[in-house]
């Protein structure tokens, strides 16, 4: 058993539990991820030569719950703290890895009213994923040392504002939903893209579940429902849409490879959404995935009806990556200038390091017989992409050009 692997495994599965189970009962977020950094730091040290423990949540539990423990001695820290510490410490003695979950704590906590809204979903993406500063900032298109000291000052404000680490009544929780579920889906996307060979969950299949946990909380919540639906619908398909290392376009997928289950789950969570005639982002960008699914297995599209999904999403969330496939699909229906029309009148400047936007101009300039541009953006997609499986895909369009 490779100890290296199993290190990495942990901290894909059990990071956040484990920061949050920390952060619960010390409300010091900070806190808890240094000690528990320590205790891999400690993992790695130790498990090469004694082997990996039975259960490596526990043992990394026992060893983090030590670091506090010396930690805040050391500081000779206010005795109220101590025996908070103390009392950390003698709550589970064993080596049982059954300890709560407390992840949808620490998201409410994250999403806390004296938390500034622009950094609650980095927040939760760092504290209950594990995702590190950089790879944060890369996704919101801000310097990796800005978002660094975001972060940490809004943990320094949860520890020292003493915010309970507790789920709310359903009243406080419906004013937080929205903060919760941008968390949830930014951590959905960061996920789907992530393509390693790897064995285990991935960041995609932990948003899922956090989605789930929110779900199990309260009665139907439409955009809730609608964000289940479209992260399931894309799950569904990624044994197909990922083939030996390599993307398949949705048209080419083998069906047979995307998980029914799934989908019908997807299509019931939708059905139930609309029963409440509210739609929203997630309800119609499900939708919009919905189509896909049916007119692939159609063997045909309907990007007219696509088209008109995108326009009504955009009256209410009109975000980059939604004008972006909104170009997209109007040159899938014939529409390639003003397509291009959409795309040149986003802020450009903004775009320059957006890797999506990169890909749709050069797909609709080499639709619209310019070469010599279309080749320019695929190469700068190229060059922004951050996985194998991009690069070759799109190496695969220059090639046709």
């Amino acid at each position: 058993m490779d100890a290296r692997s199993e290190a990495e495994k942990a901290a894909r599965t059990a990071y956040g539990r484990l920061v949050a189970y920390l952060a619960a009962r010390t409300r010091d977020i900070a806190a808890a991820e240094e000690a528990l950094a320590a205790a891999f730091l400690r993992a790695l040290e130790v498990w090469p030569v004694r082997g990996v423990p039975e259960k490596p949540e526990a043992w990394l539990l026992v060893i983090a719950r030590n670091r506090l423990k010396d930690t805040w001695r050391r500081a000779k820290v206010r005795s109220e703290a101590e025996a908070t510490v103390e009392l950390l410490m003698q709550e589970r003695n064993t080596d049982d890895p059954a300890f709560p979950d407390d992840r949808l704590k620490l998201m409410f906590v994250c999403t806390h009213p004296t938390i500034d809204e622009t950094i609650r979903t980095p927040l939760m993406l760092q504290t209950v994923l594990g995702l590190s500063a950089e790879r944060i900032a890369s996704s919101f298109l801000v310097k990796p040392s800005a978002m660094g000291q975001r972060l940490s000052r809004a943990k320094t404000k949860i520890r020292d504002a003493g915010i309970a680490f507790e789920v709310p009544d359903s009243d406080v929780y419906a004013t937080r939903l929205p903060a919760l579920l941008n968390a949830v889906y930014a951590a959905y996307g960061l996920g789907w893209v992530e393509f390693d060979g790897g064995e285990g969950r991935s960041l995609a299949d932990e948003a899922i579940d956090l989605g789930l946990a929110l779900h199990s909380l309260v009665s139907l919540t439409p955009e809730l429902n609608g964000l289940l639906a479209l992260m399931l619908y894309c799950q569904a398909r990624k044994a197909a849409h990922f083939v030996g290392r390599r993307y398949v376009r949705l048209g080419d997928q083998d069906f047979a490879l995307w998980d029914w289950g799934r989908i019908e789950t997807a299509n019931r969570m939708l059905n139930a959404a609309g029963t409440k005639r509210a739609p929203g982002r997630f309800q119609l960008e499900a939708l919009i995935q919905s189509v896909h699914v049916r007119s692939a297995v159609a063997r045909g599209s309907d990007w007219k009806g696509v088209i008109c999904l995108y326009e009504a999403l955009l009256k209410i969330a009109p975000s980059l990556a939604a004008r972006t496939n909104y170009a997209v699909a109007l040159t899938e229906d014939g529409r390639a200038p003003d397509g291009l029309a959409v795309l040149d009148a986003l802020d450009t400047v903004r775009l320059n390091d957006y890797q999506p936007w990169w890909v749709a101009r050069g797909h609709i300039l080499k639709t619209l017989g310019r070469p010599d541009e279309a080749r320019a953006a695929y190469e700068r997609a190229v060059g922004l992409s951050q996985h194998e499986a991009q690069r070759e895909f799109l190496r695969e369009r220059l090639a046709e050009i």
